[in-house]
């Protein structure tokens, strides 16, 4: 599939900022963040801002982007609409969040339940938005049982890591939650090379052989393309990238993504407040410029049996 600028950046910007309005929620619950009012109201703007900018740019892959309202027409049966409502429906208990944190106080009953149900809302944007591609059957390596799961644990890794770097610019030690972005990078980290195996290991949906039934003759093969130029299916959906290039961009992924933010996130539980500072927003930069990477193979890498009828292999 081809790996769109705009889509990659959904899943990017808005997985982390889910991820970490998530946690807001969670850990202001059990009463493990900062109490400063502002600290409330500037990491749920910060969240909602890396959210924004993913749903923002995902309009711009559209052929219309004026007619993105009707995306969320249909949410009785696609994928994507139920993830454009719950986008929608999760800056109303988020911003109440925010207002109740500043207004009353982190603790009070309020701020605890509308923290828990933005944080309910968010998880439920990614899962919906990982459903969009684990429901497409024609793509094996979309329509993977570890695609929902790996979506979940590295949005709340990535969000894990960007409210490590808010609390450590806030001046509070950001120990709990660094901790909390290592476990979930180790996670994540594992989730992923257990996808890339099962996915090396998996074998086409289908081939010439079985998409024609002559496979009993012997190897088929196209006596004349169906096309004498590339086309828009071609461009979009029989994009390869050549194995030697995505085992070193994985190598890429796995460094800038999940190793170096993990040494830094390690590093975050034990340093002082000074170097935190400069540790935890970096690691937050370079754990989204490695995830940037990781879910451009996510596309580059699928392959849908639609590419057959060109006489490509999948």
């Amino acid at each position: 599939m081809n790996p769109a600028f705009s889509v990659i950046l959904l899943t990017t910007a808005s997985g982390a900022g889910y991820g970490m309005l998530a946690w807001l929620g969670v850990l202001n619950a059990l009463r493990l963040l900062p109490s400063s009012p502002w600290f409330g109201v500037a990491a749920v703007l910060v969240a909602l801002a890396l959210s924004a900018i993913g749903l923002l740019a995902s309009t711009l892959h559209l052929g219309h982007p004026e007619r993105a309202w009707r995306a969320i027409s249909q949410w009785r049966s696609s994928w994507l609409s139920r993830e454009g409502v719950l986008a929608l429906l999760t800056n109303l208990p988020a911003l109440g969040f925010a207002a109740a944190w500043l207004v009353s106080g982190r603790a009070t009953g309020v701020t605890v339940v509308l923290g828990l149900l933005a944080a309910a809302c968010g998880l439920a944007t990614v899962a919906c938005q990982a459903m969009i591609y684990a429901s497409l059957r024609p793509i094996r390596q979309w329509c993977n049982p570890l695609v929902l799961p790996n979506k979940l644990v590295l949005a709340l890794f990535t969000g894990a890591a960007w409210l490590a770097a808010i609390v450590a610019l806030a001046g509070a030690p950001p120990r709990i939650e660094a901790a909390i972005g290592l476990a979930c990078g180790i996670a994540a980290l594992a989730l992923k090379l257990t996808y890339w195996r099962r996915i090396d290991a998996q074998p086409p949906l289908a081939t010439m052989e079985t998409a024609t039934g002559l496979g009993a003759i012997g190897t088929v093969r196209m006596l004349e393309a169906p096309h004498t130029e590339e086309n828009y299916l071609l461009r979009e959906m029989a994009y390869v990238v050549g194995r030697k290039h995505a085992r070193r961009l994985r190598q890429i992924a796995v460094a800038l993504g999940y190793v170096i933010p993990g040494v830094l996130l390690a590093a975050g539980t034990a340093a002082g407040t000074t170097p935190d500072r400069v540790l935890l927003p970096l690691t937050a930069l370079l754990g989204l410029l490695g995830i940037y990477i990781e879910r451009w193979l996510f596309f580059a890498e699928a392959t849908h049996t639609m590419a057959l009828y060109y006489g490509r292999k999948i």
